[in-house]
Protein backbone atom coordinates (compact mmCIF):
# COMPACT_ATOMS: atom_id res chain seq x y z
CA UNK A 1 0.00 0.00 0.00
CA UNK A 2 2.76 2.39 -0.55
CA UNK A 3 2.64 5.03 -2.87
CA UNK A 4 4.98 6.79 -4.55
CA UNK A 5 4.14 10.05 -4.44
CA UNK A 6 5.63 12.36 -7.66
CA UNK A 7 6.27 15.54 -7.23
CA UNK A 8 5.69 18.70 -10.02
CA UNK A 9 9.31 18.90 -9.93
CA UNK A 10 9.54 14.64 -10.65
CA UNK A 11 7.17 15.07 -13.49
CA UNK A 12 8.81 18.06 -15.36
CA UNK A 13 11.92 15.65 -16.76
CA UNK A 14 8.96 13.69 -18.19
CA UNK A 15 7.00 16.25 -19.51
CA UNK A 16 9.51 17.61 -21.23
CA UNK A 17 11.06 14.34 -22.77
CA UNK A 18 6.68 13.78 -23.91
CA UNK A 19 6.96 17.19 -25.70
CA UNK A 20 10.26 16.92 -27.37
CA UNK A 21 8.89 13.75 -28.57
CA UNK A 22 5.83 15.13 -29.74
CA UNK A 23 7.98 18.46 -31.33
CA UNK A 24 10.45 15.68 -33.08
CA UNK A 25 7.45 14.04 -34.71
CA UNK A 26 6.20 16.82 -36.26
CA UNK A 27 9.31 17.81 -37.47
CA UNK A 28 9.61 14.55 -38.82
CA UNK A 29 6.65 14.40 -40.63
CA UNK A 30 7.34 18.19 -41.55
CA UNK A 31 10.29 17.39 -43.20
CA UNK A 32 8.93 14.65 -44.84
CA UNK A 33 6.65 16.51 -46.84
CA UNK A 34 9.09 18.87 -47.18
CA UNK A 35 11.16 16.59 -48.51
CA UNK A 36 8.46 15.01 -51.06
CA UNK A 37 8.08 18.36 -52.47
CA UNK A 38 11.61 19.22 -53.05
CA UNK A 39 11.76 15.76 -54.84
CA UNK A 40 8.49 16.25 -57.01
CA UNK A 41 9.99 15.69 -60.56
CA UNK A 42 7.65 17.67 -62.15
CA UNK A 43 10.44 20.13 -63.18
CA UNK A 44 13.46 17.77 -63.40
CA UNK A 45 14.77 14.73 -63.93
CA UNK A 46 17.22 12.19 -65.34
CA UNK A 47 15.49 12.51 -68.69
CA UNK A 48 16.05 16.08 -68.88
CA UNK A 49 12.49 17.62 -67.29
CA UNK A 50 10.42 15.04 -65.40
CA UNK A 51 6.46 15.33 -66.99
CA UNK A 52 8.30 16.78 -69.86
CA UNK A 53 10.66 14.45 -70.61
CA UNK A 54 12.86 15.78 -73.44
CA UNK A 55 10.44 18.98 -73.54
CA UNK A 56 11.42 20.06 -69.95
CA UNK A 57 9.02 21.43 -68.03
CA UNK A 58 5.95 23.51 -68.86
CA UNK A 59 7.85 26.77 -68.99
CA UNK A 60 9.91 24.84 -71.71
CA UNK A 61 7.55 23.58 -73.35
CA UNK A 62 6.32 25.83 -75.47
CA UNK A 63 9.67 27.55 -76.30
CA UNK A 64 13.13 27.43 -76.72
CA UNK A 65 12.64 23.78 -75.09
CA UNK A 66 10.61 22.07 -78.07
CA UNK A 67 12.98 23.86 -80.57
CA UNK A 68 15.94 22.68 -78.88
CA UNK A 69 14.32 19.00 -78.81
CA UNK A 70 13.64 19.03 -82.04
CA UNK A 71 17.02 20.09 -83.60
CA UNK A 72 18.54 17.52 -85.31
CA UNK A 73 15.83 15.50 -85.83
CA UNK A 74 15.00 16.16 -89.38
CA UNK A 75 11.86 17.65 -88.07
CA UNK A 76 9.76 19.88 -90.85
CA UNK A 77 8.04 23.55 -90.38
CA UNK A 78 4.33 22.01 -90.32
CA UNK A 79 5.84 19.27 -87.08
CA UNK A 80 7.54 21.63 -85.66
CA UNK A 81 4.05 24.03 -85.49
CA UNK A 82 2.37 21.05 -84.23
CA UNK A 83 4.59 19.95 -81.81
CA UNK A 84 4.33 23.30 -80.55
CA UNK A 85 0.85 23.46 -80.05
CA UNK A 86 0.51 20.17 -78.20
CA UNK A 87 2.93 21.54 -76.21
CA UNK A 88 1.53 24.88 -75.33
CA UNK A 89 -1.88 23.45 -74.84
CA UNK A 90 -0.01 20.82 -72.13
CA UNK A 91 1.48 24.19 -70.33
CA UNK A 92 -1.47 26.10 -70.28
CA UNK A 93 -2.90 23.28 -68.65
CA UNK A 94 0.56 22.51 -66.24
CA UNK A 95 0.08 25.97 -64.94
CA UNK A 96 -3.11 25.67 -63.49
CA UNK A 97 -2.43 22.32 -61.84
CA UNK A 98 1.04 24.03 -60.70
CA UNK A 99 -1.37 26.31 -58.97
CA UNK A 100 -3.46 24.04 -57.05
CA UNK A 101 -0.36 22.75 -56.16
CA UNK A 102 0.70 25.63 -54.05
CA UNK A 103 -2.71 25.50 -52.53
CA UNK A 104 -2.30 22.41 -51.65
CA UNK A 105 1.27 22.49 -49.93
CA UNK A 106 0.21 25.90 -47.98
CA UNK A 107 -2.97 23.81 -46.82
CA UNK A 108 0.04 20.99 -45.59
CA UNK A 109 1.95 23.63 -44.08
CA UNK A 110 -1.45 25.35 -42.28
CA UNK A 111 -1.89 21.13 -41.18
CA UNK A 112 1.77 21.20 -39.36
CA UNK A 113 1.31 24.67 -37.72
CA UNK A 114 -1.71 24.30 -35.68
CA UNK A 115 -1.30 23.50 -32.19
CA UNK A 116 -2.66 19.69 -32.61
CA UNK A 117 -1.34 18.12 -35.48
CA UNK A 118 -4.35 16.03 -37.09
CA UNK A 119 -2.91 13.29 -38.65
CA UNK A 120 -6.61 12.33 -40.07
CA UNK A 121 -6.67 16.02 -42.26
CA UNK A 122 -1.91 15.03 -42.80
CA UNK A 123 -3.24 12.05 -44.99
CA UNK A 124 -6.24 14.03 -46.51
CA UNK A 125 -3.50 16.99 -48.05
CA UNK A 126 -0.89 13.88 -48.80
CA UNK A 127 -3.57 12.10 -50.85
CA UNK A 128 -4.67 14.73 -52.85
CA UNK A 129 -1.43 15.72 -53.67
CA UNK A 130 -0.55 12.57 -55.19
CA UNK A 131 -3.68 12.78 -57.22
CA UNK A 132 -2.66 16.21 -58.41
CA UNK A 133 0.54 14.33 -59.49
CA UNK A 134 -1.09 11.86 -61.60
CA UNK A 135 -3.34 13.96 -62.81
CA UNK A 136 -0.38 16.22 -63.94
CA UNK A 137 1.66 13.41 -64.89
CA UNK A 138 -1.51 11.96 -67.33
CA UNK A 139 -1.76 15.34 -68.76
CA UNK A 140 2.21 15.34 -69.86
CA UNK A 141 1.91 11.46 -71.01
CA UNK A 142 -1.06 12.61 -73.04
CA UNK A 143 1.24 15.53 -74.72
CA UNK A 144 4.08 13.32 -75.05
CA UNK A 145 1.59 10.68 -76.75
CA UNK A 146 0.11 13.37 -79.30
CA UNK A 147 3.77 14.79 -79.82
CA UNK A 148 5.38 11.12 -80.71
CA UNK A 149 2.27 11.07 -83.22
CA UNK A 150 3.57 13.70 -85.23
CA UNK A 151 7.18 12.38 -85.48
CA UNK A 152 8.95 9.86 -88.03
CA UNK A 153 9.45 6.26 -86.51
CA UNK A 154 13.26 7.36 -87.23
CA UNK A 155 12.42 10.65 -85.58
CA UNK A 156 11.26 8.87 -82.48
CA UNK A 157 14.61 6.81 -82.68
CA UNK A 158 17.16 9.38 -82.69
CA UNK A 159 15.06 11.47 -80.05
CA UNK A 160 15.00 8.08 -77.78
CA UNK A 161 18.86 8.26 -78.07
CA UNK A 162 19.37 11.53 -77.37
CA UNK A 163 17.29 11.26 -74.24
CA UNK A 164 19.48 8.09 -73.20
CA UNK A 165 22.44 10.25 -73.50
CA UNK A 166 21.14 13.26 -71.39
CA UNK A 167 20.32 10.50 -68.94
CA UNK A 168 23.63 9.45 -68.69
CA UNK A 169 25.05 12.94 -68.65
CA UNK A 170 22.79 13.38 -65.77
CA UNK A 171 23.36 10.60 -63.84
CA UNK A 172 27.16 11.03 -64.15
CA UNK A 173 26.74 14.75 -62.52
CA UNK A 174 24.28 13.73 -59.96
CA UNK A 175 27.35 10.75 -58.90
CA UNK A 176 30.32 13.43 -59.56
CA UNK A 177 28.11 15.83 -56.81
CA UNK A 178 27.44 13.27 -54.29
CA UNK A 179 31.22 12.39 -54.43
CA UNK A 180 31.90 15.76 -54.04
CA UNK A 181 29.52 17.03 -51.37
CA UNK A 182 31.88 17.43 -48.09
CA UNK A 183 30.80 14.49 -45.38
CA UNK A 184 28.26 15.76 -42.72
Amino acid sequence: MDQIKTTPAARAPRARGLKWMLLSAALAVSATVALSAWAHPMYGGPMGGGFGGPFGGPGMMAGRGVDHMLDGLGATDAQRSQIKQIMQAAAADLRAQRQNGQALREKAAQVFAAPNVDAAAAESVRQQMLAQHDQASKRMLQAMLDASKVLTPEQRAKLGERMKQRADVMRERQQRMEREQPAR
